[in-house]
């Protein structure tokens, strides 16, 4: 998961959940889209180093998309919402399934994968993990039905074939992923529930870089409490 033409910032605000304001290098004021709508509240801090990847189009408004930040004691975190699933995408083409087939219909939902192995049928959904304390990652960092109502699809199809939700956490030294029950109980109810109905809880730590990151392994989440 590489990105083209990253350079480095220092983050002064954000303005909205789209929009934040940057010093260059140079020391130019840049506007720049921020590519997660998530709180990101630790992470984009006035004075924190960030990480910009240069994808002005036509018509585009902003030039840079800010795609990843410096966290003091911790180091790079991507932050792209999208990434996640580029990543996840690269793993599994490692991992010997016969078929990938990428946001695939599911109920009144799309999930992000559905895979074959041998004729047998899986079901994965991926989340990324940007909230870190104390060396734990925590999910979600702002409310989530959406997320709540793809754990309740993959339980129902955990039915008739292998389900899993797969927490990428594209941050040094993580290697754990706990429901962040204060901000989202529902979630975390939701997440207990599903647990104990077939869905596998899987997670994926990853090396990271301000360019871009990639998974190195895959841990399986056994315990029956959380």
């Amino acid at each position: 998961m590489k990105y083209n033409n990253i350079q480095l910032a220092r983050f002064l605000s954000r303005e909205n959940r789209f929009v934040a304001q940057v010093e260059l290098e140079n020391g130019v004021r840049e506007t720049v889209h921020v590519k997660n709508t998530g709180r990101c509240a630790e992470l984009l801090v006035p004075g924190y180093t960030v990480a910009l990847t240069d994808a002005w189009t036509p018509g585009r408004k902003t030039r840079f998309d800010l795609v990843a930040a410096q966290k003091p004691g911790l180091g790079w975190v991507n932050i792209d919402s999208q990434a996640p699933n580029i990543a996840m995408g690269e793993w599994l083409r490692t991992q010997d399934y016969d078929l990938i087939k990428p946001e695939a219909r599911l109920g009144a939902s799309r999930i992000d994968f559905y895979l074959e192995r041998e004729g047998k049928p899986a079901w994965m959904e991926v989340k990324g993990c940007t909230l870190e304390l104390e060396g734990v990652g925590y999910f979600p960092d702002a409310p989530t039905e959406r997320g709540r109502k793809h754990l309740l699809e993959l339980m129902e199809a955990a039915k008739t074939a292998g389900a899993m939700i797969a927490f990428v956490i594209p941050m040094p030294g993580v290697r754990e992923v706990y429901a962040n029950r204060k901000t989202d109980p529902k979630f975390a109810e939701t997440l207990d529930l599903v647990s104990r109905n077939g869905v596998k809880i899987c997670f994926y730590p990853c090396r990271v870089e301000p360019d871009g990151f990639e998974i190195t392994e895959e841990i399986i989440w056994k315990s029956k409490e959380r």
